[in-house]
Formats: structure tokens, sequence, C-alpha cells
């Protein structure tokens, strides 16, 4: 068979050949999509979108931002991968940037969010065993309700999501799951000598843009330093400018011990992920005892230090905590003419909201088909739940047109 060109298919072509071809483990709305440029996307047909989800945001520079692409093509044609049995000139400058843009040791670089999370799990079990003096073999790891950290078997024994654990047992030992938001369920559970971790988001964003109390993430973290547990701060989603700080747990001034990257780390350009930590963490482990082929390798490398730059040189937190406000803003006032919307919550650019079931049986999902429809792309979560994130490099007048266009969709809905 021939390959298609991009340019030759149509976006019935395209959702046909995913259908017929493709494994069934993603329900996508149906728009498919060819070029990205800034807050927009556009189909086969030419037909434009806002762009409110970035790739559950991995695309906070900005769908096709130049530099990453000039230092994506430029390192391409250099070198793009090399076994890690031998040193390459991009990483030794990346781990250099990035632990010292974090204020961190040392970086194990991976590549997916979910190998990063399970780099963390690793990490934190070999620390109990080297650093805590915890019996082997009994390690502990604390999660909590509702989160969602990638789908490997061993993130999935610690996910309360049916559709995400039913079918795939056995499951992880190790793990013990309480409420989120929930200081003395936490206390509760770090009173086990043996627990290594306690592994959390500090916005739940699968669920819902769930945003904790006020002084959760601190009390978490003082918890942790007295019961000498490990606060694993998961920002893949949260980080990088999402919410309007660096880092979610900024808002708190939270420094977790092992910092959990991915997503925008490379602007949406590859898969990109890092763990961070201090030195008495990262080095428990040691040559042969974990490892990724294409983790570290010079084009991430590259592409990751421009993006981290990026978000610095542009201020994108900055923007994201004034475009959030003008949003949450906005959204309040659909709010208060329609019945529609029944909760609006979020932080920085990282928002949701909750729709009220209807008696006609029209969903959240159908929603989303009539936004599409009026040109904005986003997507429901946990049945009645819209996340609204786009990147993060919107400006004023586009936040106001995209507000018109939910304004216009929800009020004759």
């Amino acid at each position: 068979m021939t390959p298609i060109t991009q340019t030759a298919i149509s976006s019935a072509e395209a959702m046909a050949l995913e259908d017929r071809y493709g494994a069934h483990n993603y329900h996508p709305l149906p728009v498919v999509l060819a070029r990205g440029e800034g807050v927009h996307v556009w189909d086969p047909e030419g037909q434009r979108y806002f762009d409110f989800l970035s790739a559950y945001s991995a695309v906070n520079q900005g769908h096709s931002h130049p530099r990453l692409i000039k230092a994506l093509t430029e390192q391409a044609q250099t070198l793009t991968l090399t076994s890690r049995a031998f040193y390459n000139n991009q990483l030794g400058p990346y781990e250099a940037y990035i632990t010292q843009y974090f204020g961190y040791d040392r970086v194990l670089p991976m590549n997916t969010g979910v190998e990063a999370v399970e780099t963390a799990l690793k990490l934190a079990r070999k620390w109990a065993y080297k650093v805590k003096q915890v019996p082997e073999n009994q390690a502990r790891i604390v999660f909590v309700e509702n989160n969602f950290h990638g789908r490997t078997l061993s993130v999935i024994s610690g996910s309360t999501d049916p559709d995400s654990r039913r079918g795939f047992g056995p499951y992880m030992p190790g793990y013990e799951i309480i409420p989120y938001n929930d200081l003395a369920a936490l206390a509760k559970a770090l009173q086990d000598p043996c627990v290594a971790g306690f592994l959390v988001e500090p916005i739940q964003g699968e669920a819902g843009v769930v945003v904790p109390d006020q002084g959760y993430l601190a009390g978490a973290a003082q918890l942790c330093r007295q019961h000498n547990v490990l606060l694993i701060g998961d920002e893949v989603q949260t980080g990088l400018a999402r919410t309007g700080q660096m880092l979610a747990c900024d808002h708190e001034a939270v420094r977790p011990d092992i910092l959990i990257l991915g997503k925008a780390l490379s602007g949406g350009m590859l898969p990109v992920s890092a763990v961070l930590a201090r030195d008495e963490i990262m080095l428990t482990i040691q040559p042969g005892e974990h490892g990724s082929t294409y983790g570290g390798n010079p084009l991430a490398c590259r592409v990751a230090m421009e993006a981290l730059q990026i978000l610095k040189d542009e201020d994108l937190a900055a923007n994201a905590a004034a475009m959030g406000e003008i949003f949450r803003e906005g959204m309040r006032k659909i709010q208060a003419e329609t019945e529609l919307i029944t909760t609006v919550r979020g932080k920085g650019l990282l928002n949701a909201a909750v729709i009220k079931p209807l008696a006609d049986g029209r969903t959240a999902w159908d929603v989303c088909l009539a936004l599409k429809d009026n040109g904005l792309l986003c997507k429901p979560t946990h049945g009645d739940i819209i996340r609204f994130a786009p990147p993060l490099v919107i400006n004023a007048a586009q936040m106001q047109e995209a507000l018109d266009i939910i304004h216009d969709t929800l009020i004759h809905f």
C-alpha cells in the first residue's frame, strides 16, 4: 500500500482509517487536525478552531513555536539519538540547565509522563531501602483517590478509575490510596514507618481540575518531613507555567522531594519527561538499575532547553495567570445566564466547568460537539466536566473571541 500523504487525505478518510486500522483505546472528538499555529488548529478542509485542550497541556508554548521548530530542525540535522553507552554533547548541558532552572541537584531524563512517574516510584522505593532503612520489599507508596498518573500496570494499581483498572489485575502491592485534600487521612497513612513516598498532583487534572484547599500542599509537605517520607509532586500537567506559576506547587511555596515533569517540557515537539531530586535520592540508583533508550537523547535535550527558556522569555506564567482571570470571570458571567453550568473552577489556564445533567439525555460530550461546530475544541472528563486549557500564548482579544463562542454555544444549546 502506498502511504497516503498528509495533503491527500480528507477528515472523513482520516477518521475511517483510524477506525479500521487503529486500536480503539481512545474516543476522540470527531475532528481531524492537520495544522497548528499559536492557539489555533486547522482541519484538512481549512476550518480553523481554537485549541482549548493543548494536548492536555503539552502545547503550553503554542503550536509550531518558531523557536522550537528551529531548535528541533537544527539538532535533527546533526544528531538525534545515541545510546547512553556513550556521552553526547547535549545531555550534559541540558542536565545542568534544568537542575539550575528548578533548583535541584540532579535530573533523570525520560520520555513520557508515565515513565517519569514510574521512575519516581522506583527512586522512592530505592531511597527507602538504602537511606530510610525500610526492610526489603516492604516499602509503601501513598496515592490519593481520583488521581491520574498514567496507565501502566504499576500506576493503575494506585488508581481508583474503573476504566483504567478494570480487567488489568492483579495489581502492584505496596500502595495505599487515601482521599485527596484530606490532611488527617495523610497523617494517619504516614504513621506506617514503611511509607517511602506520597505521590500527589497539586491540582487533579484528569479528575476535572480539582483544586485542593489552600494550605493542603504545604500541610502535606510538613507531614512528609515529620515522618521522613518523600513528597513526590506530579507536575506533568500542572507544571511549566500552566497554573500561573512555573510549578503549581509554587502557589504554596512547596518544594517536592521528587519533581516529575513532562508534556510542555518539549512544547509538543516530541516526548520528553524528567525527574528531579537531590543527591541523597537520585544517587541511590546505580548503572543498570534504570534507564531508557530514548531518555536524554540529543534531540530531546536541545528542544527541552529551548522550551523552558521560552517559558521565561515570554513570561508565560504571568500571562496564564492574567488570561485565567479573564476566562473565569467570563465563564461566571455565562454561568449567570444559563443553568447549564453549575461550577467554574481552576487556576491560571487550567480550568473546568461542570455541566448540569440534561433531561433530554445530552451530556458534556454533546456540549463539546456544539463547541466544535462553532470553532472551539475541548474535551469532557468524568462525564459532566469540561476542561478548558488553551496554549499559554493566548492574548486578551483571542480569549474574548473564545468566550464569545462559548457564550453563544451554551446560551443556544
